[in-house]
């Protein structure tokens, strides 16, 4: 088998918002790197995820000069509101200085790759079985393997782990040194993804579940609904789909060709360390939130924000401090934002239905909502969170 050896400062293992926008920041600050992606680019480019991107996120990406990425299909934030028993309600919660948007997240993606590669980025789509060798030692290795079967050995100083949940780059860290932490909601989101208007736009707060239509460009949606953890896609036809959203939002919703369904349990992981030797891991591959709170990408890119700082004290400065704090100034800020999204998740499901907490958890919901936005000082933290500021 034809083996090829070679060196780079820094491999990226996953080719996601976090990895590719670690990769440009590098790249724009001349530190050398290699992203690898086990996917190909035609499956990348129309991978449909989340596209929350929370003022804090934008923040990110403009302070390190990569705003250009954010065009695309950009939907203000403020637009959609609440329907709660099948009545719309006036979203009237500001947050002052929010410009958090709506960036289609396969967009977002898209616009990274060709800015990374625009700059001359090593960007290595369909990189297989790939794996991690003496992370806790000086040099490690990155093996991988193309789809003709030649196998390739990277040797680096500092390795990226943004593969996702199910990527291989956290099982680099010994069992006996890392610890999951997580929580199970009890019900699960069957997500739909809809070539329509997204029309209403918003969240639906009802006693037959949550529900939720939110943009992902001008004529595609991505549909929410709340059901049992033990539902599948299979007990979900497409007239089931929209008779229930009409039902929760209490209006006509517009209807179209549905593209794909699937069930996702709400739950949420950390993992502490997040970090071994010189193995760091970011975005999902160290811990998820649910949908509800929409953080996910802005924890993706806390922790991009921080590792970039760290990998270019340490090489442009010889400063390791940055790094060695990395896995605990990381934690901080996820804990705080695990909080926020366990919160808002049980606030707009006990809210509605009544199967799971009952009666009095639905009243102490609904109060909890009330304030929110009647008094100053919980409209304010609630914005703070919101954009992602807190």
């Amino acid at each position: 088998m034809v083996e090829t050896h070679e060196n780079t400062p820094v491999v990226i293992v996953g080719a996601g918002v976090a990895g590719l926008t670690l990769g440009n920041i590098l790249l724009n600050n001349g530190v050398g790197c290699v992203v690898l992606e086990k996917r190909s680019r035609a499956y990348v480019d129309r991978r449909q995820r989340a596209g929350a991107i929370d003022s804090f996120g934008v923040g990110v990406i403009r302070r390190w000069g990569l705003g250009e990425v954010l065009e695309g299909d950009p939907i203000p934030q403020d637009e959609g509101g609440f329907f709660i028993d099948g009545r719309a309600m006036p979203m009237d919660i500001e947050h002052d200085e929010d410009d958090g948007m709506f960036v289609p997240q396969h967009v977002l993606v898209r616009n990274l790759t060709d800015t990374f590669l625009a700059g001359g980025g090593d960007l290595r789509f369909e990189a297989l079985d790939v794996n991690l060798r003496d992370v806790d030692g000086p040099r490690p290795t990155v093996g991988y393997r193309d789809p003709d079967g030649t196998a390739h050995v990277v040797t680096c100083d500092f390795i990226a782990g943004a593969d996702g949940f199910h990527g291989v780059t956290r099982s680099a860290i010994p069992a006996d040194v890392s610890t999951e932490y997580s929580h199970e909601y009890g019900y699960s989101w069957l997500t739909v993804r809809a070539a329509v208007p997204t029309d209403p736009m918003g969240m639906a707060i009802h006693e037959r579940g949550l529900a939720g239509m939110i943009p992902r460009g001008a004529d595609a949606t991505r549909i929410y609904l709340q059901c049992p953890v033990d539902d599948t896609p299979e007990q979900w036809p497409d007239e089931r789909v929209w008779n229930e959203l009409e039902a929760r939002f209490g209006t006509p919703v517009a209807r179209g060709e549905i593209l794909a369904k699937q069930v996702v349990p709400l739950r949420s992981v950390v993992f502490d360390p997040m970090s071994h030797g010189r193995l760091y891991l970011l975005g999902d591959a160290a811990h998820i939130v649910p949908p509800m709170s929409a953080k996910g990408i802005h924890l993706a890119l806390h922790d991009t924000d921080v590792l970039a700082r760290a990998v270019l004290a340490r090489i442009h400065e010889d400063d390791a401090s940055l790094l060695e704090s990395y896995s605990a100034d990381c934690l901080r800020h996820i804990w705080n934002y695990q909080a926020f999204a366990a919160w808002i998740t049980d606030l707009m499901h006990n809210a509605g239905d009544t199967s799971y907490e009952g009666e009095f958890r639905k009243q102490i919901a609904r109060a909890e909502m009330t304030r929110l936005f009647t008094s100053p000082t919980a409209h304010k933290l609630f914005g703070e969170l919101t954009a992602g500021t807190n």
